[in-house]
């Protein structure tokens, strides 16, 4: 926001340098950019915050100074003569989206003539930054500048039947805006129309048809306010900009709009003639009253860290418009005015009085009572997977929510629902949310291979979107997925150590799944206490084809949130075993169809409770193994925790794992 020095002294009292004025507005919140001389006035860069879009406009520059400052704040009177017929009898105003513009307001003024604009206002924009078009588009650009309220004025004459409907664009619909380009219009835009056409995009940009020119003898004024979000994403989807949408997008003081338009009425019969009719033209919904916020004062203490007498922060608070309603001797109960549309809570009326008593006054060694607040279940879960998967040798990796569509359908083991997109105007083609995180490491592993790097391990913690239940919210989940060059026993045994970390007491099982995703008889689906926890396998030929890899790859993902409730977060005490183990090892030879899964839960059950682990070793196929069979080599180890378990006791367990494995899979122990 470029601030006039002399303009701002219109409205107060300025018996300080530039320097000291803009050192004060600095350590209040409005940052200085820069200060330079334009024709004999200074123009003054100030960075606003978009929390503060009161500051858009002189006024509000002037109000902060006139707190910091202790100086009173001059708004100027509006007077002007009308006459008759009255606004509302010579033009109507309709609004069939209440939504998007909840209050328009239209005066009419008869007679003016359009001309140059007088020195003083011309000058006044030049310093602004902007240039001078004629004397009545300046006026309202002047006003917009004043007070941070956007308005429009119409030719009232190339109005059809002389009035204005607010609605949304019809399908089709299109306008030459007045910078002479076309503009497509679509359903969800507000626009500004007249009874036969859109004569300009509301909030955005006024129409070629119905500006003001040479011509134009009897304007309408508009003064609107519109839904902040409808304007942000009418502009960026036209790619159209303005001094007024910056505002529309911030907010604007609803409660200041009648001021705004009787203001630019003033003026523009100061400098162009004309007669006002009287009255005005409007549909606006009643400005709900702010609600009242209590600041006890104690926390001015606690929270900043040094002491401000009550008498000091009430009076801060009233000189910046607040209200009071009312007031004991520990708290004070305020009403915010009606441009300050950032104050809500205790906590920012704490920092009001902060910022205005000055925080050059807090010291820097001053203790403040604060501490920090500790690691929820859901991040101490997550910090365990990334440390756990970091020590394994993977390099965490972080890619967009939003894929294109080749990605999406590349990988969905999760969902074969209708993703959800947005209207996303900087990445039109990526705007679908990940059901899955595999598509994206996929495509860094290609990365990392273009560059080099041809043994990138690589994972990710991230949400991914699957569309929601009939009538319900979508599923927003955490997961977490790898990509490896390892081959799937590695991986699969990286995944049981993040298990044994998260404390979690449950066993992962395997199950062989046949998806495209995966090449055949390579992929699986893995469990936790028969729950469906994740996927794991090798990529296809299709996989290495589309994400053009080098060679074959293996990937993991698994949804976190389910595993999560099987962490142990505090660690339990465990007796470290002080008795011998003893191990024993078995090759088995089973039919080729046959999974490790199988085996491992066929030993597990038959084994007993002394079998403390079980380890796959090795897989052999060829003579003498006949054709169709395999043969998997394990070992076991048994331990019982209060004595030294015997020869015989070992082998009672060993023969119950055989017969089992002979009975449910077609075993035979090789010799």
């Amino acid at each position: 926001m470029i601030v006039s020095w002399n303009w701002l002294k219109q409205y107060v009292k300025l018996d300080i340098s530039v320097d000291e004025l803009v050192h004060r507005l600095t350590m209040t919140g409005l940052n200085h950019e820069s200060t330079g001389d334009v024709e004999g006035d200074i123009a003054i860069d100030l960075e606003v915050t978009s929390n503060r879009p009161d500051c858009l406009g002189h006024i509000g520059v002037a109000r902060e100074a006139a707190v910091v400052l202790g100086r009173e704040l001059t708004v100027p009177e509006v007077k002007f003569p009308t006459s008759k017929p009255a606004a509302s009898d010579v033009t109507g105003v309709e609004v069939s989206c209440p939504d998007l513009c909840p209050r328009y307001l239209a005066r009419v003024i008869r007679g003016v003539k359009i001309g140059p604009s007088p020195d003083w206002l011309r000058r006044r924009l030049a310093t602004c930054g902007a240039q001078s078009i004629n004397n009545v588009v300046d006026v309202t650009n002047y006003v917009l500048l004043e007070v941070s309220q956007p308005l429009h004025a119409f030719d009232f004459d190339k109005l059809a039947e002389h009035r204005i409907v607010v609605r949304r664009a019809r399908p089709g619909e299109a306008i030459v805006a007045i910078n002479q380009k076309k503009y497509e219009l679509r359903p969800d835009m507000c626009v500004i129309a007249d009874a036969s056409r859109v004569v300009a995009v509301a909030g955005v940009m006024g129409g070629f048809d119905t500006e003001v020119s040479d011509r134009t003898a009897n304007l309408l004024i508009e003064a609107a306010e519109f839904d902040p979000v409808s304007i942000r994403r009418t502009g960026r989807a036209l790619g159209l900009s303005s001094e007024s949408s910056y505002r529309f997008e911030r907010g604007i003081d609803a409660a200041g709009l009648d001021w705004a338009s009787r203001r630019c009425c003033q003026l523009i019969t100061e400098v162009a003639g004309g007669t006002v009719a009287d009255g005005v033209a409007a549909v606006a919904a009643p400005v709900a009253p702010r609600l009242p916020i209590v600041l006890r004062f104690a926390q001015l203490k606690r929270i900043l860290g040094i002491e401000i007498e009550p008498e000091k922060a009430r009076d801060i608070l009233l000189r910046l418009g607040l209200a009071e309603v009312r007031r004991d001797a520990t708290t004070v109960e305020v009403r915010p005015p009606s441009w300050r549309r950032d104050l809500e809570r205790e906590i920012d009326l704490v920092e009001e009085v902060g910022r205005i008593h000055g925080y050059e006054h807090v010291p820097e060694d001053v203790e403040v009572p604060m501490t920090a607040a500790p690691r929820g279940a859901a991040e101490r879960v997550e910090s365990t997977v990334r440390h756990t998967l970091v020590a394994a040798g993977f390099f965490e990796a972080a890619t967009m929510s939003f894929v294109d569509e080749r990605l999406l359908e590349s990988f969905r083991v999760w969902s074969s629902g209708k993703p959800l997109a947005v209207d996303h105007s900087t990445r039109r083609q990526e705007n679908l949310l990940r059901q899955s995180l595999v598509p994206s490491l996929l495509a860094a592993r290609r990365l990392n291979e273009s560059h080099g790097t041809l043994d990138s391990e690589l994972f990710e913690l991230a949400r991914v979107y699957l569309p929601a239940a009939p009538a319900g919210l979508p599923n927003e989940r955490t997961h977490f997925a790898l990509v490896s060059g390892r081959d799937l026993r590695e991986l699969k045994g990286v995944i049981e150590n993040l298990l044994v970390a998260l404390h979690a007491g449950v066993t992962l099982e395997a199950t062989n799944v046949e998806r495209p995703e995966f090449a055949p008889g390579r992929g699986a689906e893995l469990h936790v206490g028969g729950e469906l926890v994740g996927y794991f396998g090798q990529t296809s030929d299709r996989l290495v084809a589309q994400f053009d890899l080098r060679t074959a790859c293996c990937v993991a993902e698994l949804n976190l949130d389910r595993l999560a409730g099987a962490a142990q977060l505090i660690p339990q005490l465990r007796t470290v075993p002080h008795l011998p183990a003893s191990q024993r090892e078995l090759s088995l030879i089973v039919d080729e169809p046959a999974h490790w899964s199988a085996v491992e839960s066929a030993v597990r059950s038959a084994a007993g409770p002394h079998l403390e682990s079980i380890q796959f070793l090795d897989l052999y196929r060829g003579k003498p193994i006949p054709a169709g069979r395999k043969s998997l080599h394990f070992s076991m180890t048994f331990r019982a925790p209060d004595r030294t378990l015997t020869h015989a006791e070992v082998d009672q367990s060993q023969a119950a794992i055989i017969d089992a494995c002979k009975r449910g899979l077609n075993a035979e122990l090789r010799e």
